[in-house]
């Protein structure tokens, strides 16, 4: 790696230089294991902010402070989410054909652009976000979750991750985008791609561009009471290329953080009995469950990614202009200036992280929680006597840059 492609940082006090350094990288077999265990190691290392290496060796800040990741997500005047002025890819040290692309790249889409741009596409994505979710989110929810827990609900066991949590959100979204249904499960397994990277991430992401390219046209001729017409028709008067750019980033995103909360959701449930008592007791409510999870699980452990437009500092560190910028959500929600005892609960504290801050808070959660809440709902009422089949500790998660997913869920129930 040459000096062009390591993270600049002072020659003392809590961000040392990186040159020459064994800088900690996010991604590979040493990252792909527990990812609060580096969280935690750089954070001592270097306080609130930390030089990592992205795919590639790519240099990047990663945010580790909850106040740091709040100022760094509420300034959009600091802190761009416009990809070309990242200076590592303006000066030719990130190809176009990188992995990392698919997540930090410039898009014709919201999440690309800030200000008036910013606000014109946002407003086209929330204002069908809203009607689609009017138009019976639970209801869909309900009809996909009965139908994956028919496929395996006379065999007494199954696995929740693989049989349940890693398809549902898309099956959902399929009905909520005007798709086929048929169509979902090879959907979810490239939006899964897209979000790990590696060497497939740009082939299944030119396959989900080419189903919703399709979708948008068919769209066009014969326009529906869904979100991909929505767009087609909104006021904003969004060209294909934004069109298709956003079908792309709703779907990609709301299955992938959604899938990977129920999985969470679903561990929590079945490893701590007092969740379970407390939700058939009724003192507690799914709501509160995922929000328990949201700060100590967040759907996206690390968010892509913000360019710093102008020299400054952040945490200590001197941040030199078009330095990129990952935004570290569950390392702030473990921050311990402001946690500093997680095993404190946090119910009815909704300030975490999970769904990102300020201008680009993702605007579709509400529709997340409603298909988490309803399929943990028919999921109980469904399989009497839920229980894992293996103890607690065998569960085992597998990280990326970007997330950390459950690898699976045993369980057995009575038939």
């Amino acid at each position: 790696m040459n000096d062009d492609q390591t993270p600049s940082g002072p020659t003392g006090g809590g961000c040392p230089v990186a040159h020459g350094e064994d800088v900690t990288r996010l991604y590979g077999a040493e990252a792909a294991t527990d990812p609060h265990d580096i969280y935690a190691r750089l954070r001592k290392e270097h306080g609130s902010v930390a030089p990592v290496l992205l795919e590639g060796d790519v240099p990047a800040w990663l945010v580790l402070g909850y106040r740091e990741n709040r100022r760094v997500l509420d300034n959009p005047l600091q802190f761009s989410r416009d990809s070309r002025i990242w200076r590592d890819f303006r000066d030719g040290h990130v190809e176009e054909t990188s992995p990392l692309m698919q997540m930090l790249g410039w898009r014709p889409d919201c999440v690309s652009q800030d200000g008036e741009p910013h606000r014109r596409l946002r407003g086209a994505v929330t204002d069908n976000l809203y009607a689609v979710a009017g138009r019976g989110i639970r209801r869909h929810a309900t009809h996909f979750a009965n139908k994956q827990i028919d496929a395996f609900a006379d065999a007494g066991r199954a696995d929740l991750v693989a049989d349940f949590a890693e398809y549902l959100p898309m099956l959902v979204l399929t009905r909520v985008f005007g798709l086929a249904e048929r169509e979902g499960r090879n959907l979810a397994e490239s939006s899964a791609h897209v979000i790990q990277g590696g060497a497939d991430a740009l082939t299944h992401n030119e396959r989900i561009m080419g189903i919703l390219g399709e979708l948008a046209a068919r769209k066009r001729r014969e326009p529906g009471s869904d979100f991909a017409s929505g767009l087609i028709e909104h006021h904003s008067g969004l060209d294909e290329d934004e069109i298709v750019n956003h079908l792309r980033l709703v779907l990609i995103t709301a299955h992938t953080t959604t899938s990977n909360l129920l999985a969470r959701a679903l561990q929590l449930l079945l490893t701590d009995p007092s969740w379970l008592s407390g939700l058939v007791s009724g003192q507690l409510n799914l709501s509160t469950l995922v929000e328990e999870v949201m700060w100590n699980s967040p759907p996206l452990a690390v968010l892509p990614g913000r360019f710093a437009t102008a020299d400054l500092e952040l945490g200590g560190c001197p941040v030199k202009e078009g330095d990129l910028l990952v935004l570290g959500l569950a390392a702030g929600n473990h921050d311990p200036e402001i946690r500093p005892d997680t095993a404190v609960s946090v119910q009815g504290n909704a300030s975490h992280l999970a769904f990102s801050a300020g201008p680009h808070e993702c605007p579709g959660q509400n529709i997340g929680q409603a298909i988490i809440e309803t399929a943990v709902d028919v999921l109980l009422h469904r399989l009497p006597g839920l229980r894992l089949s293996v103890p607690s500790a065998e569960l085992t998660s597998t990280a990326s840059t970007w997330e950390s997913r459950l690898d699976s869920l045993p369980v057995e129930f009575a038939v």
